[in-house]
């Protein structure tokens, strides 16, 4: 399974330009003195948004406390890639759209290198679990705010524009593919969910993986949670995973 991511700076900026203009209009007014000014202003804007630090993302991960039954941290989270999400989408079965194909195609490198929601622009951590033969990633991480919100949008697209398709890989073997939407708890500033399963073969035998996924935005910030694997779905951890994901996401940011 896959298992595999500016607000404050216009209103530091408007409010040195204020102070800048104030001494300017001042002839007794020192430049020092309205540069040192800026600073506690621009501090205390309420536009200023926490920023999320290494440390803080190292400290938003959930552990085995979280989550119900018998989920067993792992160290190699990192590397974790499952071979039925490698293929090339086959765009003979878009026949009236054609560039859905590409979404599709998208979804899957997705999963498989652990970046649906896009590289992140600054701070992330991650961390998984096993519980027999299912698997559970966790991840958080800073993006940018557009390009989160387009990454949301693009999720929510996809039980419609890959609601089912085919994947081949390098030695022939065909995959099929099916997405639906899932529920995601109601939690952070905006969420999306989706229910993945790929059928096809694993070592010549016949294999089904299933997987959930969830996203979930708080701010600039965001979690992901896949989870499940050959043993069927995992829906109920990835809504543990969620509830308290969210919550420490949100203290690790109220920290100074």
């Amino acid at each position: 399974m896959v298992c595999r991511p500016a607000r404050f700076l216009a209103a530091a900026l408007t409010a040195t330009a204020l102070l800048t203009t104030a001494a300017c209009s001042d002839d007794d007014a020192d430049a020092d003195t309205s540069a040192i000014g800026a600073t506690p202003l621009a501090a205390n804007s309420p536009s200023a948004a926490p920023r999320l630090t290494e440390a803080k993302a190292r400290q938003a991960l959930i552990t085995e406390g979280d989550l119900e039954d018998d989920w067993t941290r792992v160290k190699d989270a990192a590397t974790w890639r499952d071979s039925l999400l490698i293929g090339k989408v086959d765009v003979a079965d878009f026949l009236t759209a054609k560039a859905n194909a590409a979404d599709c195609q998208k979804l899957l490198d997705g999963l498989y290198s652990d970046e649906l929601l896009g590289e992140p622009s600054g701070a992330s951590a991650l961390t998984g679990f096993e519980e027999q033969e299912s698997r559970l990633l966790y991840q958080v991480a800073s993006y940018r705010r557009a390009s989160l919100d387009a990454s949301l949008s693009w999720l929510k697209s996809l039980p419609v524009k890959c609601d089912q398709f085919t994947a081949t890989d390098s030695a022939g073997d065909r995959r099929t593919v099916q997405v639906t939407e899932s529920s995601v708890p109601d939690e952070g500033d905006a969420r999306q969910g989706l229910h993945v399963t790929v059928q096809g073969t694993s070592s010549g035998t016949p294999a089904t993986l299933t997987l959930d996924v969830a996203a979930v935005r708080v701010g600039s910030d965001a979690i992901t949670v896949t989870a499940g694997g050959l043993d069927g779905d995992e829906d109920d951890s990835v809504e543990d995973a969620v509830k308290k994901g969210t919550q420490r996401l949100k203290d690790a940011l109220a920290q100074s």
